[in-house]
């Protein structure tokens, strides 16, 4: 049964000014990222009176910005195939056996999203800080250090969302793949991660997004030479200026990667969101 016109025209009304309200933030840093230091600075215009492309070309040597890039290239990534890689083995256990205890390790670790993460900023410190001492391993202000320390929050959620998608796999794949004389983790890879793939990229997406776009962990513990984009923008804003153009192309250059990763895996995406929700 069609819903009624006065539905589709309000349907239509809300999702242009969705459009509009997500657009425009980005149609002014377009425009500001074109426009030379001094007219950002002035009243501000729609339309730039001087159209140049300089500040895309300078902000690669007002601040190391090709260092940072590298820098969370590598922490969202490692970030990301580690939690993928966990949460698929730990979902699996979940998923497939009852143990004694499954449910109260369900509910904790999903309990764990609960508190905000200046909580737990001083203790990872801290924790990062006596592990090296102990053991000689530089995690403070490391790569490896920031990486255990994204793990610590895409991890949980990764699992009971990657849980709930293998819930809606049917069991019978796994009893077929037994008794063709697969063993479990043979099934798991064979069988069960090609099912699952909608929901591991859903997870993929999130453990990246969550590694990329963070701050307070980032400001600090890294350093200069292991600083992530999301701190390094900073670098913009000096004691005497704040460099806007530059700060607008720079964003819009970083957010390249997450918006054309998100347009390539909607697809799996929305699957995979939708099949672990409904658990």
């Amino acid at each position: 049964m069609d819903p009624p016109a006065s539905f589709r025209w309000l349907r239509r009304v809300l999702l242009a000014a969705l459009t509009v309200f997500t657009l425009v933030p980005v149609l002014v840093m377009l425009g500001s990222s074109l426009k030379p230091l001094q007219d950002v600075q002035g009243p501000f215009r729609w339309i730039p009176s001087t159209v140049t492309l300089r500040p895309y070309a300078d902000i690669w040597r007002t601040v190391p910005l090709g260092r940072y890039l590298v820098n969370s290239l590598i922490v969202a990534g490692g970030s990301t195939i580690c939690s993928v890689l966990v949460a698929i083995v730990a979902a699996y256990a979940v998923s497939r056996y009852r143990f004694r205890g499954r449910r109260f390790f369900t509910v904790t670790v999903l309990s764990t999203q609960m508190f905000p993460g200046i909580l737990f900023l001083l203790p990872l410190f801290l924790l990062l800080v006596n592990v090296g001492n102990a053991t000689g391993v530089a995690l403070y202000g490391s790569r490896g250090g920031l990486i255990l320390t994204y793990l610590t929050f895409s991890l949980p959620f990764s699992i009971w969302m990657l849980v709930g998608y293998l819930d809606s796999i049917p069991r019978d794949l796994d009893e077929a793949a037994l008794v063709d004389g697969c063993g479990p983790v043979r099934a798991l890879v064979r069988i069960i991660v090609p099912a699952a793939v909608p929901g591991i990229v859903a997870v993929a997406v999130y453990a990246f997004m969550t590694a990329w776009g963070e701050v307070l962990f980032a400001s600090v513990l890294t350093n200069e030479e292991t600083r992530t984009l999301a701190v390094g923008l900073q670098g913009y804003a000096t004691l005497n200026d704040v460099y806007w153009n530059q700060v607008m192309a720079a964003s819009l250059v970083v957010s390249v990667p997450v918006v054309a990763g998100f347009l390539l895996l909607q697809r799996y995406l929305v699957a995979g969101l939708t099949a672990g929700a409904v658990k």
